[in-house]
């Protein structure tokens, strides 16, 4: 039975030719700057972001820690979304490893974080205070795509207060291909940007850091600190590669199949699905208490995995087909059509 996974785009495997790529990198010492693949690898990136630089790190946790501690000192603040990764889901680095104080907000419905209220929490400059340093950004946030005019106001915000500008852009990829704009029409609006490798693009590890050839010289510091310093990294570095000459414009039908699979689930009266939502290749449903008791292992006994909770999310990737969209959606149905007897 093949396994339907709609965990997060993160669990994909490398394919037979990822794999090749890989066996056959031409590696070196990366901490002496000597691996060539790795090299390749930050210069495509920087390249493709518009950037001066970019420095490989291990993952999307790693690279935006490099950018908060690179851009803020210690007793330094950053603004953030209260659901944001660099806040929520990275184990308080910033705030552990760099005394750097998060202001969490919250987002506004389409993922952004509404300019005024960052007014509002930007401290005054007064020993009382932390220093507000930066503003963080997340693209795609929940699946949603950040307008291009508010990614505009937003730096046009960051310079008028002083403030560095940084995206967490894990799912950057995915929000060019739904705008069908270059990565640097997002790109140019920032100081730093943070991108993912493991998540849509299929690769098996990693994440850059892009910004200034200053700033990125100052993160590889920052990338020894945290212990990131790497040797015969080209192995990686290869597939990362790969995938951004490969699996780019591919995302394109991840979010068709989001988009199918979120219309399939709208037909089921006892699911709640926010179709409105559906931008890119992430479907939220909510379901009540006992389903969402009994649907994961329902679906896992037929071969789908699904995360728990009453809201579920289910994240559409390179190894989930369009018949798969129609298995999980007749799965479901049946779920429910069971349950009414």
């Amino acid at each position: 039975m093949k396994l339907i996974d709609l965990r997060s785009d993160t669990v994909t495997r490398p394919t037979p030719a990822m794999r090749a790529a890989m066996a056959s990198a031409d590696v070196g010492d990366d901490v002496y700057g000597e691996d060539p693949t790795v090299n390749r690898l930050e210069s495509l990136t920087a390249e493709m972001l518009g950037t001066e630089a970019a420095v490989f790190a291990s993952s999307g946790t790693q690279s935006n820690l490099l950018a908060l501690l690179t851009h803020c000192q210690r007793g330094d603040e950053y603004i953030v979304g209260q659901q944001a990764h660099t806040y929520k889901f990275e184990g308080g680095g910033a705030a552990v490893l760099g005394s750097i104080q998060p202001q969490p907000l919250d987002f506004e419905q389409d993922g952004t974080l509404e300019l005024s209220k960052v007014t509002q929490a930007i401290k005054p400059d007064n020993f009382h205070f932390a220093r507000t340093r930066l503003l963080c950004l997340e693209n795609t946030q929940a699946g949603k795509v950040l307008p291009l005019d508010y990614l505009q106001e937003a730096a046009v915000f960051a310079h008028k207060h002083r403030l560095k500008l940084h995206l967490d852009g894990a799912r950057i990829f995915n929000a060019a291909v739904k705008l069908n704009v270059s990565l640097q029409e997002i790109s140019r609006h920032f100081d730093s940007v943070s991108v993912c490798l493991s998540k849509g693009l299929g690769a098996p590890v990693g994440s850059l850091l892009c910004a200034s050839r200053e700033h990125i010289k100052a993160a590889r510091r920052w990338r020894k600190v945290l212990g990131g310093g790497m040797r015969q990294a080209g192995i990686i570095a290869a597939a990362g590669i790969f995938a951004l000459e490969n699996n780019v414009a591919r995302l394109a039908e991840d979010h068709a199949n989001a988009a199918l699979l979120a219309k399939g689930l709208a037909e089921i009266d006892e699911l709640k699905v926010a179709s409105a939502s559906v931008q890119t290749n992430m479907v939220f449903v909510s379901v009540g208490k006992t389903a969402a008791a009994q649907l994961p292992d329902y679906l896992k006994q037929r071969g789908i995995v699904i995360r728990g909770g009453q809201t579920i999310r289910l994240v559409t990737h390179l190894e989930v087909r369009e018949e798969d969209i129609s298995i999980v959606i007749g799965a479901i149905k049946e779920f429910f059509s069971r349950s009414r007897v």
